[in-house]
């Protein structure tokens, strides 16, 4: 299933539904241990620096797991994939290695890299009521579209994976909702 020196990589944010890497293999995953959080700040892609939009990191949680992609870029492109991660998630992220399991007919437990940001990064907005995050996400716009389309778009691609998020869903509903007055 891996060459020797292929790099894992766990998207559970716009990597599911917009990976724009090339990839050798893509395949449920699921890490344990963390949960999908509207905490981060984007003032590079969903916001700008004086309206910053908010996007998801993993926050631990010891009884959490958060459901996402995993992607197996072969030996020849990892180099080029790293670059552009780095540059894409510059905006508070951070790498992070952790132990994720593979979901397939041959589920396996893989060591895989992803972009983290916490809470000691200048961008971090940290936890705040449901109603005041909805606000945020349908308020905000940068340079890579609406913090909107980055919420519905992360929302149909967990139906597609049938994960059931409810912090992602909840924010959805939410958002429409605002959108309705």
């Amino acid at each position: 299933m891996t060459d020797r020196d292929s790099l894992w990589l766990f998207g559970y944010g716009s990597l599911i539904w917009r990976p724009a890497i090339p990839f050798a293999e893509r395949r449920p995953a699921r890490a344990g241990g963390y949960e999908r959080r509207f905490y981060q700040g984007s003032t590079d892609h969903r916001g700008v620096p004086e309206a910053p939009g908010r996007v998801v990191t993993l926050v631990p949680s010891a009884s959490a797991s958060c459901h996402g992609v995993a992607y197996r870029v072969a030996p020849p492109d990892v180099d080029a994939v790293l670059y552009t991660l780095d540059v894409r998630e510059k905006g508070g992220y951070t790498r992070l290695e952790l132990p994720i399991d593979v979901i397939g007919d041959e589920p396996v437990t893989v060591t895989a890299l992803t972009y983290v940001a916490a809470p000691d990064n200048p961008d971090w907005l940290g936890p705040a009521p449901l109603a005041a995050i909805a606000r945020q996400i349908a308020g905000s716009r940068g340079p890579s579209g609406t913090c909107r389309e980055y919420l519905v778009r992360l929302a149909a691609a967990l139906r597609e994976l049938a994960v059931d998020d409810p912090h992602v869903f909840d924010l959805e509903r939410e958002v429409d909702a605002l959108a309705l007055t």
